[in-house]
């Protein structure tokens, strides 16, 4: 006598285990994120996600609570952008487990064809492997509180209203130059400008950023003195006030290492990064040493006086070749 058996095959674990245990299915949501609205891509429990659907800002948040109140959990993600980290403050106040991932490469295809609908599917089906176990599948990003965020507004400002002078100090140190006048450093200053040996027509172009270079300078030197009073008493050898201060509000919270290499990993690659500066100046002062000294010379690109050693036995070397 022939058996029959009966095999049912599910999809995922997620799946079985709310087919067995009851209860809905949870829903993941994968969204791609713009300033007036968002495509999101559905994938309920193991089945296959949903088409894209778009959707204002203020809608979205309204399907997304209806989603939660339905029952079962609902996960989202996006990637980390210029928009912040306003969407995952408010779906986490839904109850929705939101998670913000570094910017990457989502064609694993390498298709070569980029929409707002494939970018938010290849992250629902990221987060689809990511809820079901697979932690590597999310390269998350640590979310900053609103505290912890305008902190570090403060220094992020100092920085940028930085750029903005050294720009404007250097469109006038170019202006100079482009009319075969030696560049003054600081130019904009007032004792300097005062005595500026330029021409008039010259001065009087000057005279149009010299203002506002001075102000810059006023509320770069108001806010270095604010993270200046808001370092701690004790500081590490080595490390000054502005440092400081800086480190720990790019930081946010140091008890979120596990352990000492972690905090020295940040650390390597913060110092990394000011080492490529430290060589980028070291490479632009050159530059402008061996300028300098090509006008001395005449213009040949060589200063007057000896060869160095290493370059004599170089062309000796090139002379006589046997």
């Amino acid at each position: 006598m022939n058996k029959c058996h009966l095999n049912t095959e599910l999809s995922s674990l997620e799946e079985t285990r709310s087919q067995f245990n009851g209860g809905r299915c949870a829903i993941k949501l994968g969204i791609d994120v713009h300033q007036d609205f968002c495509v999101v891509v559905m994938q309920e429990g193991g089945a296959n996600p949903k088409p894209p659907q778009r959707f204002r800002k203020e809608a979205f948040l309204h399907w997304a609570a209806k989603l939660k109140r339905e029952g079962g959990e609902v996960h989202a993600v996006y990637e980390a952008c210029g928009f912040g980290f306003a969407l995952q403050r408010q779906l986490s106040a839904l109850s929705i487990q939101c998670h913000v991932v570094c910017p990457q490469k989502l064609d694993e295809q390498n298709k070569r064809v980029k929409t707002d609908g494939l970018d938010a599917k290849a992250l629902c089906l990221r987060l689809d492997r990511f809820v079901q176990g697979n932690r590597a599948a999310l390269a998350l990003v640590r979310v900053p509180s609103e505290q912890e965020e305008q902190l570090r507004a403060i220094h992020r400002q100092r920085e940028q209203l930085v750029k903005v002078r050294k720009r404007l100090e250097a469109q006038g140190r170019s202006l100079m130059v482009n009319h075969g006048i030696e560049p003054v450093k600081n130019w904009w200053k007032r004792r300097c400008f005062a005595t500026l040996a330029v021409p008039e027509w010259m001065q009087e172009l000057l005279r149009n950023s010299q203002p506002i270079l001075i102000a810059l300078q006023e509320k770069i030197g108001a806010l270095t003195l604010q993270l200046q009073a808001a370092a701690a008493s004790k500081q590490p050898r080595g490390l000054g006030a502005m440092s400081s201060v800086i480190i720990d509000r790019e930081i946010g919270d140091w008890n979120r290492f596990n352990n000492r290499r972690q905090g020295g990993q940040l650390h390597r690659l913060m110092s990394r990064r000011v080492q490529q500066r430290q060589h980028t100046i070291a490479k632009l002062r050159d530059q402008t040493r061996q300028s300098a000294t090509a006008r001395r010379a005449g213009g040949t690109g060589l200063a007057a006086g000896p060869l160095p050693a290493q370059l004599q036995t170089n062309c000796k070397m090139a002379s006589n070749p046997g």
